[in-house]
């Protein structure tokens, strides 16, 4: 449990300090309030994440019609899915996070959190922190159901060719941190910019961190534990992309140097394993536009941008 006057662990009041100052205020709640509940109820997908049985984060998307998701009481959230491939990671006492996103609308909400119970039908999750995001570098996209046979899970130890140009095109992905001990825990966190900017060199990924809300609870997770699962979703087909490793942030990245406009830092993940299911997820997304903040951010491939 968090304490209220102090919620950042170590390691993100770290990452605070390395980035030269931390929020002014938070609004990092010890349980959700009535918006945030009835939020997460109108939505017909989230990402959920836990650590596996290795201590490694995975991260997913769940899905079901509006209402799978409950929020009976200001600490208790139900999730109605299928437990693969989060099943070895969300086991009673772990740890999870869980983010919910409305593209259409640019919201999201994060909870972080235990899992209280799991069923064969889902899980029952106890809500140790709760907290909004601004909608900067979101896409906003319309959703609608389709039917789709998901093939079976593809597992690798190295980033193939189909896979490093889902990562190249992409204009959104998720990344999921953890940290252990006071105020830690596992978190799932959105990030988005110009299709390109996520760079891809053999098993490497780099990412540029743009102006965020300074709370750094990603970034202070891979100080604290320096390893991150990363979620690819291709919004079209609905293939799931999860990529695990071992991270580092460079602090002093020079935007000027990298070429990369808009970044204030970088940070990296070496991909050791992961796994692909295609058209897992029964949604698709249509772009209805661009979020305007990606304007001023750039990409790592001319081609890509053009």
């Amino acid at each position: 449990m968090m304490h209220p006057e102090h919620p950042f662990h170590v390691g993100e009041l770290e990452a605070q300090r390395r980035a030269g100052g931390g929020p002014g205020g938070h609004g990092v709640r010890e349980a959700m309030p009535g918006q945030h509940r009835s939020f997460f109820e109108t939505l017909p997908y989230a990402v959920l994440a836990g650590l596996n049985l290795a201590g490694e984060p995975v991260a997913s998307v769940v899905t079901g019609p509006p209402g799978f998701i409950s929020a009976p009481n200001p600490l208790t959230l139900t999730v109605a899915a299928p437990l693969d491939p989060l099943a070895q990671a969300l086991t009673p006492g772990a740890s999870f996070g869980l983010l919910g996103i409305d593209f259409a609308t640019r919201r999201r909400n994060r909870a972080n959190g235990r899992v209280a119970d799991v069923a064969p039908g889902g899980y029952w999750l106890v809500v140790d922190q709760s907290f909004g995001n601004c909608p900067q570098y979101i896409q906003q996209r319309a959703v609608e159901a389709v039917s789709r046979t998901p093939g079976p899970f593809e597992t690798f130890t190295a980033l193939d060719a189909e896979a490093a140009a889902q990562i190249t095109t992409a204009d959104t992905f998720f990344v999921a941190t953890a940290a252990i001990g006071p105020n830690g825990g596992v978190d799932v966190s959105h990030r988005g910019g110009r299709p390109g900017f996520v760079k891809v060199e053999g098993d490497r990924l780099t990412v540029p961190d743009f102006r965020g809300n300074r709370y750094f609870n990603t970034l202070g997770n891979m100080l604290a534990y320096p390893r991150a699962a990363v979620l690819f979703l291709d919004f079209a087909t609905g293939d799931l992309l999860c990529l695990q490793g071992a991270v580092e942030v460079a602090w002093n990245a020079d935007a000027e140097a990298t070429g990369f406009a808009g970044a204030q830092r970088m940070w990296s993940l070496e991909v050791e394993a992961g796994w692909r299911r295609k058209a897992a997820v029964p949604l698709a997304w249509t772009l209805i536009a661009e979020s305007p903040v990606n304007a001023a951010t750039g990409v790592w491939s001319e081609t890509v941008a053009a």
